[in-house]
């Protein structure tokens, strides 16, 4: 199993040390969320927590993921960095593919994009995007993102973009690992046809067990089940070993874990000193007993 760490959303000046310590500790990756606005109106409701509601989010301090993944990389060695995840519908392909390979470069193939759809329309109002086949939309933009990566001339036509042949440089020495979130089937059915893994946004055992069969089958059914393949999740079961083992035994390979409820809407209060020692606890008690 391996280890992910969230910050969430904590006071910006305490990204860097919270991930100097979490490198230290031997967490393996540090994930962000992303948000890109808060609108004074909106209808849309929130998939992930009871209520659909998006006021805890007002306020919070999101940092642009691909920016803040340059200032802890800066001060880093060895841990990974993901995005659980960007709204990769929302983004130009061709600017976001130079963003993703300039950031895997200077990251040193250390960096692991999760993607999906934002469950908002205003996200797409005011990026200006069409809300309409968005899904498609994230598709062809996955595509374009993975050609691009080869360093190679490359052109796209698709049904939503018509890109000339272009290449970018400079490109990773890797692969960047594409991490699809999302619990409807049109997600379990990308992440499985175009993923490098999937991301789970916290569900029961029960629920994590039939999707990540469903998964499993249809990247039989694509004939993509002999590559490698990772499965993320946050839940409850990830706060004591033997909860680690049960969802190692379902299938997850990574579990992230933050140590505040950003769904109560309270302020990060806090300190730096505070959160190192909760990450000091969970590697003695959780990640050192799990790897035994």
């Amino acid at each position: 199993m391996k280890f992910t760490y969230h910050h969430s959303m904590c006071p910006p000046e305490q990204y860097a040390p919270l991930a100097i310590e979490a490198e230290r500790l031997g967490f393996d990756t540090i994930t962000m969320p992303e948000s890109i606005c808060y609108p004074k109106h909106a209808t849309s409701q929130y998939p992930y927590n009871e209520d659909g509601g998006r006021d805890f989010l007002d306020n919070e301090p999101f940092i642009d993921p691909f920016i803040l993944t340059a200032h802890m990389a800066a001060v880093t060695q060895q841990i990974r960095f993901s995005t659980s995840i960007i709204k990769l519908a929302i983004r130009q392909p061709v600017l976001v593919a130079k963003s993703l390979a300039s950031l895997a470069v200077i990251t040193n193939n250390r960096f692991a994009c999760g993607v999906g759809i934002s469950p908002w329309k205003e996200d797409f109002e005011v990026a200006q995007i069409p809300w309409e086949k968005r899904g498609q939309r994230l598709d062809e933009t996955i595509d374009i993102v993975r050609g691009l990566m080869s360093g190679e001339y490359f052109g796209y036509q698709g049904d939503i973009f018509d890109i000339p042949e272009i290449k970018l440089c400079p490109v990773p020495t890797a692969p960047l690992p594409i991490l699809v979130g999302g619990h409807a089937d049109a997600a379990l059915k990308r992440a499985a046809r175009r993923g490098d893994g999937w991301i789970a946004a916290g569900a029961s055992l029960e629920e994590l067990s039939r999707m990540i069969k469903r998964v499993h089958e249809l990247r039989r059914d694509y004939g993509r089940d002999h590559l490698p393949f990772e499965i993320h999740t946050s839940s409850d079961q990830a706060y004591s070993s033997d909860g680690v083992k049960r969802l190692e035994e379902i299938g997850v390979t990574e579990v992230t874990v933050a140590f505040r409820n950003i769904y109560a809407g309270e302020p990060d209060t806090q300190s730096v000193a505070e959160k190192i020692a909760t990450l000091n606890w969970y590697a003695k008690n959780v990640m050192a007993k799990s790897r035994l």
